[in-house]
């Protein structure tokens, strides 16, 4: 997990990562176990909130980031500038959601400019921007990987690299790292832009299979008034996988509907007073929460250490009727084994926002099966949310790298 870009108070930047280069692997995982005391606000006695495992390390610049469902633009700075925002933007130029930082002149925060925007390394005038000397490196093109590193090569006056999006997989590589590591670039990211859209497919999700959604469908085209008993949520147990912005978001609305709440951190401590959860474990104790789990969230992003990380063994551990959602990375979850677990009813259903291969090949059993609910990744796909995404860099972020916060 690239940490540091846990969701919590508005604090520093937006999201700030550690350096690439510094994965969560690097972080000491402890494997003490603490029982403390969190207030809950929705219950009026007290529940202990029980820490199992996993790191109760604070790392560096943990919480850090602006939030939209809390947070309101233009709060949570002040002071002067002390230093320019000069941002070369790998970016399409023709991308409208990136309208407000491709406009300029006095639109753009106060110390703040754009010097060039293209998609590759021959789209930059390298010589002038070294002269420029460009600090800021604002990231949206899906095919950045490649051209990203050259381009902190050649710039090595960049110090801070954004990506619009909530998800950097699709940036990270071995060169992104080590350039990161040698120049000492902060990375950063837009978590606390997309996780309600995502909490509210969770809920939708858990209701599909609560309420046998496709029966109902399959009922009204046979116009047949058949009359079944449905399960509640209320009462069932949400296990997520990545307590993070999303996972927390998800959480929220699961305790609106009466359901408890597991979560999955790799810093248990984080999670310690956390008003939406009763028991918070270490990644060292996945197959439990399998276990005690009904609904099964997969909140995570994609890195060395989530991918795989839900496979046969830990389905094994499920429990009866179960269901998996994933709006984190298809990767994660062994594509393989879910899909045998569906079929041998092992798991009762799954909700997959996400797959392994996207777009999901034709010929995916995944297509076929009747106890899954497919999306082409689009659940936090709002008409606006590419365009929030940007405006939280250009009127949160930037605000904040030129106060020199």
């Amino acid at each position: 997990h690239f940490l540091a870009s846990a969701r919590g108070g508005l604090l520093l930047r937006a999201a700030p990562l550690f350096s690439l280069a510094s994965s969560a692997r690097s972080l000491p995982a402890a494997s003490t176990s603490l029982a403390l005391l969190a207030h809950h606000r929705h219950r009026q006695a007290a529940p202990k909130t029980t820490l199992a495992g996993g790191s109760t390390m604070d790392p560096p610049g943990a919480d850090a980031y602006w939030n939209r469902e809390t947070s309101k633009h233009g709060e949570g700075y002040s002071g002067k500038v002390i230093k320019e925002a000069r941002i070369v933007c790998l970016s399409d130029p023709d991308d409208k959601d990136n309208e407000p930082l491709y406009r300029g002149g006095d639109k753009l925060p106060e110390g703040s400019s754009v010097l060039a925007v293209g998609t590759a390394l021959e789209d930059f005038d390298l010589e002038a921007l070294k002269e420029a000397q460009p600090n800021v490196v604002f990231v949206s093109h899906p095919k950045a990987r490649g051209p990203l590193p050259d381009l902190l090569e050649a710039l090595p006056s960049v110090d801070w690299v954004h990506a619009r999006s909530a998800g950097v997989d699709f940036i990270t590589s071995d060169s992104l790292s080590s350039i990161t590591a040698q120049n000492n670039v902060t990375v950063t990211n837009a978590k606390g832009c997309f996780s309600s859209t995502l909490a509210e497919y969770t809920m939708m999700a858990c209701s599909y299979f609560a309420k046998d959604l496709p029966r109902l469908l399959k009922n009204k085209k046979a116009k047949d008034w058949d009359r079944y008993d449905v399960e509640e949520i209320r009462g069932k147990t949400l296990g997520v996988i990545g307590y993070g912005d999303i996972g927390r978001a998800c959480a929220k609305l699961a305790d609106a509907y009466g359901m408890e709440v597991l979560a999955l951190r790799r810093n248990t401590k984080k999670s310690l007073h956390d008003p939406y959860v009763k028991e918070v474990f270490g990644l060292d104790r996945l197959n439990l929460l399998m276990s005690k789990s009904d609904y099964i969230l997969i909140a995570a992003p994609l890195t060395e250490d989530t991918r795989g990380l839900v496979g046969a063994e830990a389905i094994s551990h499920s429990k009866d009727g179960a269901v998996i959602i994933n709006v984190g990375r298809g990767p994660i979850i062994d594509e393989e084994a879910l899909v045998d677990a569906l079929q041998d009813g092992t798991l009762k259903g799954a909700a997959l926002d996400v797959t392994t291969i996207e777009p999901l090949p034709k010929e995916s059993p995944l297509w076929e099966l009747d106890n899954v609910l497919l999306s082409p990744h689009n659940m936090d796909k709002t008409a606006t949310f590419s365009l929030e995404a940007a405006e939280m860099f250009l009127f949160e972020n930037v605000p904040r790298y030129v106060r020199g916060e």
